[in-house]
């Protein structure tokens, strides 16, 4: 089933569409961004997302002509709305990601911790892309073979929507299955000042964190650096490897419901310590994360973000729990491919005894001020 705009089941308790004049390309928000949508904490928002893929410039900006030559009929109107828009994308210079304008959660402030925890990811369409391209992937100057400025390779969903299917030799019937778990790779807060950042490298704002671990049910916290947080979401996946070492991972647009909670300060101090980036927490996992342009550097931070959460949330000693992560814990690459490389550890919370940080979401009231007009 499509789900075109306007069709299919909403069940969040408002709508974010992705009509042009909803998504930015290319760019994250900043605080002098206007929000689309201003919430109460707790409110479950559903986001029409767009992947990329298909409608880049180097792949045409017609999604309809792309997808057609792979045998597809119907592609998403908003989807070819957007390609077929002055949306002021710059090919090489902006990123490639299609992400909502920011939604605004009432009371959240500079401080706080806004919590994204993602309800439900359903596909919109039955196929995605995995592509990539010169200077970008892990193996660059080593493909794409054949000297072609991108590779992309079409997948197809089981007709259970369970799993992708891949060829083993392109033009040939797909027999590769590997199992879907559909995601989005960027969840963020907007940036302090005027400057909308680049899509592509994650950071302390989250962005494009690219974290497979993220689905439906678990929870990413940001720390605030714009009142109001103004959240947003967008890359969507069906699939991804840890590391994501060819560019990308099965890219395919998704209708992703989120629900937007705050945590004030002092609660967000008791659970989780000071964050200084991205946390996330699955049923089973307690997810801290380290990021740099090196990846050493970016697994020492992660190690030092994990102790400091054990330090924090259990009253552990700093060298047990260190001696515990060595023992205990997989230290996971997410991404190699943004610039800034991506690295998360995996602490189960069921090796803890005693958990005394009890979800608790204390609110503030306090909106964020008006501000001009935001810069690329």
């Amino acid at each position: 089933m499509i789900l075109q705009p306007g069709t299919g089941p909403v069940l969040g308790d408002v709508h974010l569409t992705a009509a042009p004049e909803h998504v930015l390309w290319g760019r994250l928000p900043c605080a002098a961004d206007e929000p689309v949508l201003e919430v109460e904490p707790g409110t479950a928002v559903t986001v029409d997302t767009i992947s990329h893929e298909g409608i880049l410039e180097d792949q045409g900006r017609d999604p309809a002509a792309f997808f057609g030559a792979h045998g597809v009929t119907e592609v998403l109107a908003d989807a070819v709305a957007l390609a077929a828009s002055e949306h002021p994308h710059r090919f090489g210079v902006d990123g490639p990601h299609v992400v909502s304008r920011p939604v605004a959660v009432a009371g959240a402030q500079v401080g706080d911790l806004l919590a994204m925890t993602l309800l439900d990811a359903t596909p919109r369409v039955p196929y995605g892309v995995i592509s990539n391209r010169h200077g970008k992937g892990v193996l660059v100057g080593e493909h794409p073979l054949g000297g072609a400025p991108v590779f992309s390779a079409f997948a197809t969903v089981s007709e259970d929507g369970t799993h992708g299917l891949l060829p083993l030799t392109p033009g040939a019937e797909p027999t590769v299955a590997f199992p879907l778990r559909p995601f989005l790779g960027v969840m963020g807060v907007a940036v302090a000042g005027r400057q909308r950042p680049h899509s592509v490298p994650p950071g302390r704002h989250g962005g494009n964190v690219d974290i497979a671990l993220l689905t439906a049910g678990s929870t990413l916290y940001l720390p605030v650096q714009a009142d109001g947080g103004l959240a947003y979401v967008g890359d969507p996946h069906f699939a991804q490897g840890d590391g994501e070492v060819s560019l990308t991972a099965m890219e395919a647009s998704l209708r992703a419901t989120v629900r937007l909670d705050v945590v004030a300060r002092e609660d967000a101090l008791a659970r989780f310590g000071e964050l200084v980036g991205p946390l996330a927490e699955t049923a089973e996992f307690l997810v801290p994360t380290g990021m740099d342009e090196d990846l050493d550097l970016a697994v020492a931070d992660c190690v030092r973000a994990a102790v400091a959460l054990l330090q924090a949330r259990f009253g552990m000693d700093p060298s047990l729990a260190y001696a515990y992560l060595s023992a205990a814990t997989d230290f996971r690459i997410s991404q190699v491919v943004d610039v800034v490389k991506g690295v998360h550890a995996t602490i189960r919370k069921s090796d803890f005894e005693n958990d005394p940080a009890a979800p608790r979401h204390a609110l503030r009231t306090r909106r964020a001020p008006a501000a001009g007009p935001a810069e690329p």
